[in-house]
């Protein structure tokens, strides 16, 4: 059920020391680590299954600025650029093609929505360009939806999950960065209040900062240690088709499906805002502080329990720096694609596109998406514990903005000017809500 995904060489041996220990092996820790490897710092990556298992080689690969929330754009923008440089940067291919993104409607409040986000992205000077009826029909030969309008963002592109994440981490390593994979940390120490020490399965890593992009897992991490962060997971499913007929080159997405070509010939589909909320009993607990977000999302939500609720990342588990953690018992979060979405998808494709017609799954995947009550994720240091950073809670927009993400937690970790404005993302709103508004954009 995992998505493909190229593997990376694992270090034989934890190091005793690195200046900055990064936990987590998906696009945000590793984009932190290539970073600060970038700049001479030395760095260790500790990964409890293999680079880019869990949500990073599950999205669609979108790397977009189009319908970014505000707080976010800018830091969309520059991840955008640093995609445009990746395959030189790592010297691989990460499949990265700026071949635009189109959204197609029948909903007028959609069109009155993207008008709005568009008069004030362009102040950030976003390319992005309102569709007729008549234009969305031009730029989608062959489509069958009735659309009344659309919006088209010409310089956003894609880029294959599987490939980019692992480039990235080889790059990382060419550059001095260790990375230790199927290697859970159980908890850090502190030496006169400062972090000093991240404790893991394999022995202690001694070092001066540490940086917490665990994904769905941050927040059970934190708590460990008596720390607030606020989390919810949802379960996604998403599938790639067998090659098919080239009927668009970038990203489409139209009411409840999304498509974006492959590499390979075929697709990645997606099915908008279609999700599974699964309960646990650190969701009950925080539930209010999500409530705006359920009631802005429900209508697309099921609701289902499974063996998360004893050992999941929102479970009360506990453990010991001596004892096995949940992160070992759960090497790579893998749940099961939603068959009934899968079926959903591939009718409506063929429906929308009859060239598309009878196109067979290749296969098709489940993935857990840690959500903020913002939809924002947290980049920031935890000014309560000198040395801890976080770089987590990205909503289903990881991806597309991971290098930006990453360059600017390299930029908190060093006391480097940010190179974007690093408010929007702090932690403290976790813990005061001074921050939380409607829920952003997804």
């Amino acid at each position: 059920m995992s998505p493909p995904v190229t593997p990376v060489a694992s270090a034989e041996r934890l190091p005793a020391r690195s200046e900055v220990v990064v936990l987590g092996g998906g696009i945000g820790g590793i984009a932190t680590a290539f970073e600060l490897a970038r700049r001479g710092v030395q760095v260790t990556v500790v990964e409890k299954g293999v680079v880019s298992g869990e949500q990073s080689s599950r999205n669609w690969g979108w790397c977009r600025q189009q319908n970014r929330d505000l707080r976010e754009l800018p830091l969309a923008q520059v991840g955008l650029k640093l995609w445009r440089e990746m395959n030189a940067l790592t010297g691989e291919e990460t499949g990265f093609r700026e071949k635009g993104l189109v959204y197609a409607t029948t909903s007028a409040s959609d069109i009155a929505t993207w008008e709005a986000w568009g008069r004030a992205a362009r102040d950030h000077g976003v390319d992005t360009r309102m569709l007729t009826a008549a234009e969305v029909s031009e730029r989608l030969p062959g489509n069958a939806g009735r659309w009344i309008g659309g919006v088209h963002s010409p310089t956003d592109g894609h880029a294959e999950p599987g490939l980019a994440v692992p480039a990235m981490a080889r790059a990382a390593q060419r550059l001095g960065a260790v990375i230790v994979q199927n290697c859970a940390a159980r908890g850090f120490e502190t030496t006169g209040g400062r972090v000093s020490a991240v404790v893991t399965e394999r022995g202690r890593i001694a070092c001066s900062a540490l940086v917490v992009a665990g994904g769905v897992w941050t927040g059970m991490f934190l708590r460990h240690h008596g720390i607030k962060f606020l989390q919810a997971s949802v379960k996604s499913t998403s599938f790639a088709t067998m090659p098919a007929a080239a009927v668009i080159e970038g990203g489409l997405s139209m009411e409840n499906v999304s498509l974006r070509r492959r590499l390979d010939g075929g697709y990645t589909v997606g099915l908008n805002g279609q999700g599974q909320w699964q309960a646990s009993p650190w969701g009950l607990l925080q539930a209010r502080a999500f409530w705006r977000t359920f009631l802005a999302r429900r209508r697309n939500l099921t609701y289902g329990i499974s063996r998360q609720f004893l050992d999941g990342p929102e479970s009360f588990a506990r453990w010991t720096a001596d004892t096995v953690s949940p992160f070992e018992r759960n090497r790579v979060l893998d749940p099961a694609p939603d068959a009934h979405l899968v079926a959903r998808g591939l009718e409506r494709i063929g429906r929308l596109y009859p060239a598309l017609a009878g196109l067979k799954p290749a296969f098709a995947w489940g993935g857990m998406v840690d959500m903020t009550p913002d939809a924002i994720p947290v980049l920031s240091p935890i000014g309560r514990q000198p040395g801890l950073y976080v770089c987590s809670g990205f909503s289903a927009h990881g991806f597309g903005i991971g290098p930006g993400a990453g360059l600017l937690m390299a930029d908190l970790v060093t006391g480097a000017r940010p190179v974007v404005d690093p408010q929007p993302f702090r932690y403290e709103r976790m813990v005061d809500g001074t921050d939380f508004g409607q829920p952003g954009m997804i």
